[in-house]
This record gives C-alpha cells, structure tokens and sequence, in this order.
C-alpha cells in the first residue's frame, strides 16, 4: 500500500484539530486531517454550539413568561419542543458547513474514515479505512491527534446511557417529548446546563452531585450564590450524594441515591442524563501499540503538545484537563506554529477562562479565594453585587455577582470569577487583564462605559481597595 504524502496529518476536526488544519495551511504546510463522523467535531455539532442554541430557546421562554414584568402581555406562552430541536440542529449543520468551507478555502483535505497509527520513519504512518472498509495510508513527518472524548458510565451501577431512560448529553439534545421530571447525575458545567435548560422549560429537575457543592471547580462563593439561585427555581439539587443503584420501570427510572449522612433515599424520574465526567477517545487507534504514554487514559503531552513518540501531538480533550474547546484551538494553533519552527509562548493554563451557560450564567479565570489562602497569599477581594448596577436592573437581570481577587503585596490580578447575566461575555476583560499582566493599577483608571453590565467588573475592583462608590 503506497501512502500518499503530508508534511502534518490531523486526526479528528474538532475544534482543536480544524483549528490546527487551518493555521498550518497558512503556513505553508500541506495538510489533511481525518474525520470519521461529522467536521466539526462534538463541540460544533452535538456539544457547545447546538446547546448554545437551546438554552437561547430557554433563555426566550422564560422572558415571555415574565413579560408582565416588561409591561408586554402574552397569553398563554408555550412551545415546540420538535421546532426547538430543529433550531439547534440547523445552527449546527450551518456552522459545520462553514468550517468545511473553510477547510477548502485554505486547501486542508479533508478525509472520510476512522484512523489508527502504525509504526513509521520519519512519523507514526495512519491509516485510514473508510465506511465501505476500503483502507488508505498517509505518510507525514507530523501526526496531530485531536479525537476528543466521549461521555463517562459507570455500568457496574446501572448508569449506562440506553438512548431510551438514560442519556448522555447527546440525546439530551434531540428530545422527542419533553419528560415531566429529570435527575441528572453530575453539576459541572454539562449537568447544570442541562438542568438549567429543562427546569426552564417546566420540567421538574433533580441534580445529583458526589461533591458538597455545585458547580465544584468554581469560587465556592460563587458556588453558593449558584446553588440558592437554582432552588429558587425550582430545582432540587442535592449535594454530598452518590448513586448506589438504578433500576428501570416502563417509562422511568429509579435511582438509590446515598447522603453524607449515610442516609438513604430514592428518586424517580422519568428521564435521566448522565453528566459525570468524559473519556478520552484514545482506544482503537494504535497508542498502545506505539507505546504513548498516558495518564488515567488521557495522553501525556508537553508544553507544544509533543508526545513521548518523535512526530507525534495531541491536543484538546484526549490530554490533561481543562477540557475545553477553547483551550482545544488554542493548543492547536501553538502546536503547529511550533511544528513550522516559530516561536509560540506556551499556553497558560492559568489564563484559560471557564463559562457555564446556565441561568445565571457563571465564569472565571485565575484561582479562586480557597486556592489564594492554600497558596497562603495575601489578598484583596473585591465584590460587587448585580442589584447596584443600573443597566442589570433595567434589563431585569438583577441577581448576580462579580468577584476580583489581588495580590495584597504586587496587585496582580489573581482570579475573577462571577455569576449572572451575560458573565460569559464579561469574563473576556479579566482574560486580557491578566494576559497583559494588569494589576490594579491599570484596572482602577481604566474608563468603564455607563451603562453598562462591564461597569460592575470596575466597582469589584474599587471595592478591593476600599473605593468603592455605587455600593
């Protein structure tokens, strides 16, 4: 079998691994990358864009139902749950399609099939077979592996997805009916987003989380004010909670569920969605066999996303978290300006923001207060509450919070973390803050537009230095 030449071969067109096409075709690079399902990846077509999209039909709902408060008047709202799913579904095929176009535009080949690695010279050899079985070798002096992961089940206690009783979030996003009750297991950032999307939509939401707290990565202030603001909602959330069992009736299912009390209760719901963690995509493809070396499953990588094995990388989901799509480009466009001999920085992964599109919403950058104090650092911290700012209050979005933390001693920006409307957008402006080494300084000049949500980000920082003025 004759293998058909590349001077870079990307394995998955996620994020990570299109970004990754399209940067080293700028550079001069010819460049293939393997997809075996949809370009795009999981994050474009069944995870970030197309959750995005219904959690905006949520997001519009809940706004109609409380028009009254708007001075408008509707009578009556409801839904479509088939017409909600089609949304999410064309804005995902509208934006795979662009990234295939913009594969073509810079002239990446794009190859059908499922790839293994083999053993070569100069690079690991990949070889592709395609659905009709059909196999095909490429040659490159580097190989990227970029294939993602895949929801996490525990089968030994029932949490299994079937497609039917028990989800992962794939299903979770093409309903056929809305279910009358839910439990989901897990509170990161998937759980609660799914939680947050059907409790909008009148479904009756349990979460389930093993650790004390939601949403456990995140300032645990935050956390909190996370947590009060979902029951208000409505939503039963128990914390310091493992699932022992699951059984399954006609159309529900029934989960043992045990408290850090030691206690036992148990939940029925109609629908369950698994969200208790990924695995990474790194079976069936030849690293054992290469003898890549991995940690818990996940493959080992360096600061230019360099495997132990010559001419071989990894970027995104299948290397050490946190498992984001943006970190996942990032990665990528570092990996391949190293490959073409430039001199990238490498990324800081203290610097890779986190956002959660709940109701509200939540995001952070930087450690948070508990880290601060391990780290026995001395600091400032700055809050500044939704309620004290005009434009939140007028938009009727006045529950939320910004937290900034500083070094008491140089006034670096720690971490800033928040949770309420539109914070998602918000946390870009601590994110430069921080990459261009901001200190309070710079912060407390700095001219906010009035009105704006952005205002509250300015008061946190006043207030970490006792000038606070609208509160």
């Amino acid at each position: 079998m004759s293998a058909t030449t590349y001077d870079l071969v990307i394995i998955g067109s996620g994020p990570g691994g299109y970004v990754a096409a399209i940067r080293a075709a700028q550079l001069g690079l010819k460049t293939a990358v393997i997809e075996r399902e949809h370009i795009g990846g999981v994050c474009l077509n069944w995870g970030c864009i197309p959750t995005k999209a219904l959690l905006r039909s949520a997001e519009v709902f809940e706004m109609i139902r409380h028009a009254d408060q708007f001075g408008l008047s509707v009578e009556n709202p409801g839904f479509d749950i088939g017409k909600i799913v089609k949304r999410s579904r064309d804005v995902a095929g509208q934006l795979s399609q662009g990234v295939s176009f913009l594969l073509k535009k810079n002239k990446v080949d794009v190859i059908d099939g499922e790839a293994r690695i083999n053993k070569g010279s100069p690079a690991p050899l990949v070889i592709v077979r395609n659905k009709s079985g059909r196999e095909t070798s490429l040659q490159a002096k580097h190989v990227i592996l970029a294939t993602g992961a895949r929801a996490r089940t525990l089968p030994a206690i029932g949490l299994e997805p079937d497609g039917k009783l028990i989800w992962t979030a794939r299903e979770a996003m093409v309903p056929k009916t809305m279910p009358k009750s839910l439990l989901v297991i897990g509170s990161g950032a998937i759980g609660i987003e799914f939680a947050s999307l059907y409790q909008s939509l009148g479904c009756k939401v349990t979460v389930v989380e093993m650790l004390d707290r939601v949403l456990p990565v995140e300032d645990a202030e935050i956390s909190a004010f996370a947590h009060k603001s979902f029951t208000r909602q409505g939503m039963n959330i128990l914390t310091g909670a493992q699932v022992k069992n699951i059984s399954k009736k006609a159309n529900s299912i029934v989960a043992e569920i045990t408290m850090k009390d030691g206690k036992s209760q148990k939940q029925e719901a109609e629908r369950m969605i698994l969200a208790i963690g990924i695995e990474a995509n790194t079976d069936k493809i030849g690293l054992n066999e290469l003898g890549v070396k991995l940690d818990r499953g996940h493959v080992v990588v360096d600061e230019f996303s360099r495997t132990n094995i010559p001419g071989l990388y990894a970027i995104g989901d299948i290397t050490a978290p946190p498992w984001l799509a943006h970190k996942a480009s990032h990665e990528g466009v570092i990996c391949v300006e190293k490959i073409a001999g430039k001199s990238p920085h490498p990324l800081n992964h203290a610097n890779i923001p986190g956002c959660t599109y709940c109701r509200p919403q939540v995001a952070s950058v930087g450690i948070t207060e508990e880290q601060a104090k391990e780290k026995k650092l001395n600091v400032k911290v700055g809050r500044f509450p939704f309620i004290g700012n005009g434009k939140a209050i007028a938009l009727g979005e006045a529950e939320g919070l910004v937290k900034t933390i500083f070094d008491a001693k140089t006034g670096e920006l720690l971490g800033a973390h928040m949770v309420g409307a539109e914070v998602t957008e918000l946390i870009a402006g601590f994110v430069i803050g921080r990459t261009l080494e901001t200190t309070e300084a710079e912060m407390l000049e700095t001219v906010f537009a009035h009105p704006t949500l952005s205002e509250m980000m300015h008061e946190s920082v006043l207030d970490a230095y006792d000038r606070g003025l609208h509160m």
